[in-house]
C-alpha cells in the first residue's frame, strides 16, 4: 500500500515501539523534562513505569499525548480543563461535547477581547491625533500634558478593561489609590 497525503504507512521500528526516557520524550515533543513531570503531576500524562535505575519510561504513545496537550493549550484550554477531559477519556468516556462547549466559551472570550482591542485602538488613534495637535501648539522644551489630557478626556478609561493592564495590576491597591487621586 502506497502512502497518500492523507495516509501514512508506518513500519514499527525500535524507535517507535520502545519506552522513552523523559529526556528523549521531552526532546521529541519540544518540551522540557520538567514540563513532562508537571503534566504527570496534573494527570495529563499517565504515570510512567520506572527502569531498574529509577528512570521514567514513557510509553511511545506518550509523545502523541504531549503533542495533543500542547495543541490544546495553544488554543486556550487550561491544564485543569485538560486534566478533567483526559480523566474522562482515559476511563472510556467521550468528553467531546464538553470539549466543544469549552471551545465555544474560548471563542466568546476571544470575541470579547477583540471588541475591547478595537475600542482601545479607536481611543489610542484619537489620543494620538489630539496629542499631535497639542505638540504642534506647544513650544519646544515645554510640557504638553499629553497623559493629563487623555485622563481628562477619558475619565472612565481607568475603569475599562484595558489590554495594557495585567490582571494583577487591575486588582492592585496601588492602582486603586491612583484612581482616587485622579478623580
Amino acid at each position: 500500500m502506497r502512502s497518500t497525503p492523507d495516509t501514512f504507512n508506518v513500519t514499527p521500528t525500535d524507535s517507535n515501539t520502545r519506552p522513552l526516557r523523559s529526556g528523549e520524550l521531552a526532546r521529541r515533543a519540544g518540551v522540557s523534562p520538567d514540563t513532562l513531570r508537571h503534566y504527570e503531576r496534573r494527570g495529563l500524562l499517565p504515570r510512567p513505569e520506572r527502569s531498574a535505575a529509577g528512570y521514567r519510561l514513557y510509553s511511545p504513545t506518550a509523545l502523541d499525548r504531549v503533542r495533543l496537550i500542547r495543541g490544546a493549550l495553544s488554543i486556550g484550554f487550561t491544564v485543569s480543563e485538560l486534566g478533567a477531559i483526559f480523566a474522562d477519556r482515559d476511563c472510556g468516556g467521550a468528553p467531546c461535547r464538553r470539549v466543544r462547549g469549552l471551545a465555544a466559551e474560548k471563542l466568546a472570550a476571544v470575541e470579547l477581547q477583540l471588541r475591547v482591542l478595537r475600542f482601545w485602538r479607536r481611543e489610542l488613534r484619537a489620543a494620538l491625533t489630539d496629542w499631535d495637535r497639542r505638540l504642534r501648539n506647544t513650544p519646544e522644551g515645554k510640557r504638553a500634558g499629553l497623559l493629563e489630557a487623555f485622563v481628562v478626556a477619558h475619565p472612565k478609561s481607568m475603569e475599562r478593561s484595558s489590554p495594557f493592564l495585567t490582571p494583577n495590576l487591575r486588582k492592585s491597591k496601588v492602582l486603586g489609590k491612583e484612581r482616587k487621586c485622579e478623580k
